[in-house]
């Protein structure tokens, strides 16, 4: 059974001309394509950035205020814009999220994920350290707090839990 890429569902029209797309098989795959200019719409993955913030062995997390996975923790962490480097991303959305500035130190992984129901991305995680201690919510998270390792509150997404296993895997 093929699964409906949720990028893909809602295009309809190419975007050069406005003609109705077909699905043709090009590259070993089936992509949306006119069939009267003949732009192929590739399905690029959206790019997320994060950041790991360890306080007082603590790690850092932000609860959704928004779906998907409203009401539940997570790295600070959004999309990157198209200009942003992604480093520049990760401490703009500490920034955003937690009202936290960071010195970013290095990236702690790159995680794929599909479970999104916006589409696929690749969520890049670094670490960051920060003088500030005391974050406060903003943006879309409705609260914020240290975490020990031991001592998580439930995870909105599989791609943050597979960050914390790797951080944990360092202590």
């Amino acid at each position: 059974m093929t699964q409906i890429n949720p990028q893909q569902a809602a295009l309809r029209y190419c975007s050069r001309c406005g003609n109705r797309l077909v699905v043709q098989h090009i590259d070993g795959r089936e992509r949306p394509t006119c069939a009267i200019c003949g732009f192929v719409v590739y399905l690029d993955p959206k790019v997320a950035c994060g950041v790991l913030l360890i306080h007082t062995g603590r790690v850092l997390l932000v609860r959704r205020r928004n779906e998907p996975g409203r009401g539940l923790w997570c790295l600070p962490c959004g999309f990157a814009d198209a200009d942003e480097p992604p480093e520049v991303a990760a401490a703009r959305e500490l920034r955003e999220e937690a009202g936290l500035d960071a010195t970013i130190e290095g990236l702690l992984g790159i995680y794929h994920y599909t479970d999104d129901p916006r589409g696929a991305g690749i969520l890049l995680i670094y670490r960051a350290s920060s003088r500030e201690a005391t974050p406060h919510a903003g943006d879309d998270a409705d609260d914020v707090g240290f975490f020990s390792s031991d001592n998580l509150p439930p995870l909105s997404h599989q791609t943050h839990r597979r960050a914390l296993d790797d951080w944990r895997r360092t202590l």
